[in-house]
């Protein structure tokens, strides 16, 4: 798998903003198919930081409805990496 298939997009909400500014963790879209290992190396390539951990959550499906039409959105993939002391990527700054 490429590098640029795994990391898919970052993950900005208010919970992953909070944890980025605390303990230094970004979170982020990847491929459902990528393990942790592949994660790793993923970001430590793209962004030119050491990771110390991978955690990894498989999101659910959700449900959807427009008017009398359900849906569903697919399946994704969520890892949330922790990066070393005094490392971050810079697209998360200033968001």
């Amino acid at each position: 798998m490429n590098v640029h298939e795994i990391i898919r997009r970052p993950v900005v909400t208010e919970k992953s903003t909070i944890a980025r500014e605390a303990s230094n963790v970004v979170t982020l879209a990847v491929d459902p198919r990528a393990n942790k290992q592949q994660i790793r190396a993923a970001v430590q390539e793209l962004f030119n930081v050491t990771v110390l951990d991978v955690r990894t959550i498989r999101m659910p499906r959700k449900t959807r409805r427009v008017g009398k039409f359900i849906g569903r959105k697919p399946e994704w993939k969520k890892a949330i990496v922790e990066l070393a002391e005094g490392q971050s990527i810079e697209f998360f700054e200033g968001v």
